[in-house]
């Protein structure tokens, strides 16, 4: 149990430790391995979410409970069996996460900021797609007749949920705006496209709006700024295609959409309205998870904003997300697959992916600490003896922390001593990113609460 909630010097006695040591052996001993196969699936992924992340996770996490922080534990430490992956590309010794995302989801190791397409493919030759092209878990899922669904805080066509559903030589083709003629002459269609036409998704929840409408087509959310405006080049309106798409009435009665040519009849049938498209937590809100069989949710015209900056009134938060997820796949007796995503990292995946990028720790965290509470969440809407749910990352980042600090110290404190140079430094640093500016020949002193 964590020290906070133990008398103030329990800590000090071998007692306290010992007892903590013997629980834990005997919960280890009397681990059971499950005997029955899942019917559904969760893979939370945290972008970027490398150890030293997950240190510093648990320790915000603490703090923010008003304790001292490092006996803090994430739900995902409760779960019983841990284990460390090492991460590559075939052409990088340290991934992306389009290239960590066909590994994780398809099942392969391939080149790096390609998408769903095996080694044989090279990065932005739009020829190679062609035969190279390897089914995801999701894909999988969904021939099977489970339903499946997305969840992310990034853009719903980024690398990690776009390896999904997408087969593309570039992680960066969202919309036809984005590619080049080459490669649209020889046939390839963007992500956006994609995620439409190429798998049967029930649930698509996250950012990029205008990725799916004709250029000039105002934001929903941003009309008067021209910069969230849509960005298709073939007029297409994808959101519009998806909707009637999924609108399906099958022997006079409504049934789940075809998928590779199977109409699945559903007892609910009676009582779905087929698909339904919102764009912010009012519309997420409004829907009745036993009214739809397919929702999509786009809540931003790329990335959704970080936790910290996120506006409560009009955007859900992952955890929102992953529930109205969860409630609507669970319905499907043949049960589901849902992958959730948080990027902590800006020009490369999720919201943790984004911080660190930056070098802003305290997004990143705070994101961390969000996918860990989706975590728990989960574990109430769902049961272990039906439900197998996995979290990884894929891949870490350049972010660490130390310099001797005292129990208790702010995870976004000081160091308790100086550097070399004679000034203050945090006990967070990062390896890359924007670092410090040099004024006068030397870097500011760092202090708080700047």
């Amino acid at each position: 149990l964590p020290a906070l909630l133990s008398p103030p010097d329990a800590e000090k006695t071998p007692g306290y430790w010992n007892k903590g040591a013997r629980r834990r052996l005997e919960l280890a001993l009397a681990l059971q391995p499950v005997a029955q196969r899942a019917k559904n699936i969760i893979l939370f992924m945290g972008d970027g979410m490398g150890l030293s992340t997950m240190s510093a996770a648990r320790i915000y996490k603490g703090q923010l409970a008003g304790g001292s922080g490092e006996e803090s534990v994430l739900a995902m430490e409760t779960f019983p069996h841990m284990a460390l992956a090492k991460t590559y590309t075939i052409d990088r010794q340290v991934p992306d996460s389009a290239g960590t995302g066909t590994a994780y989801l398809c099942g392969v190791k391939a080149n790096a900021k390609t998408l769903g397409l095996s080694g044989a493919a090279v990065y932005g030759k739009c020829h190679t797609t062609f035969g190279n092209e390897v089914d995801s878990v999701l894909h999988r899922a969904r021939l099977a007749g489970k339903s499946v669904g997305i969840v992310t805080t990034t853009r719903v066509q980024h690398a990690s949920p776009g390896a999904a559903y997408a087969h593309s030589a570039s992680r960066s083709w969202y919309a036809d705006a984005n590619m080049p003629k080459e490669a649209l002459q020889d046939g390839c269609k963007d992500i956006a496209y994609q995620l439409v036409h190429n798998t049967d998704i029930n649930v698509i929840m996250g950012g990029g709006r205008m990725y799916m409408t004709p250029r000039q087509t105002p934001d929903p959310e941003y009309p008067e700024d021209p910069d969230q405006n849509g960005t298709r080049k073939d007029g297409r309106d994808l959101i519009a295609e998806w909707l009637s798409a999924k609108q399906v009435v099958c022997g006079g009665e409504e049934r789940e959409p075809r998928a590779q040519g199977v109409c699945h009849w559903h007892r609910f049938c009676s009582r779905w309205q087929g698909a339904r498209y919102v764009w912010d937590k009012k519309g997420l809100d409004a829907v009745k998870d036993d009214s739809v069989s397919h929702l999509m949710g786009l809540f931003e015209p790329k990335d959704m904003k970080y936790e910290l900056n996120r506006n409560t009134s009009t955007d859900p938060s992952i955890v929102e997300m992953m529930e109205k997820a969860i409630r609507i796949l669970r319905r499907n007796p043949k049960g589901f697959f849902l992958f959730v995503e948080d990027d902590h990292i800006p020009h490369a995946g999720g919201r943790i992916d984004h911080g660190h990028h930056s070098g802003r720790a305290k997004q990143a965290l705070m994101e961390a600490v969000m996918l860990d509470r989706a975590v728990a969440r989960a574990g109430e809407l769902t049961s272990p003896a039906d439900t197998l749910t996995v979290v990884t990352a894929d891949h870490s980042h350049v972010f660490t922390f130390g310099g001797s600090t005292p129990r208790g110290n702010s995870i976004f404190g000081l160091a308790p001593r100086k550097a070399k140079d004679k000034r203050a430094y945090t006990s967070i640093l990062y390896g890359n990113g924007p670092g410090y500016s040099i004024r006068d020949g030397a870097r500011p002193a760092a202090s708080l609460p700047a």
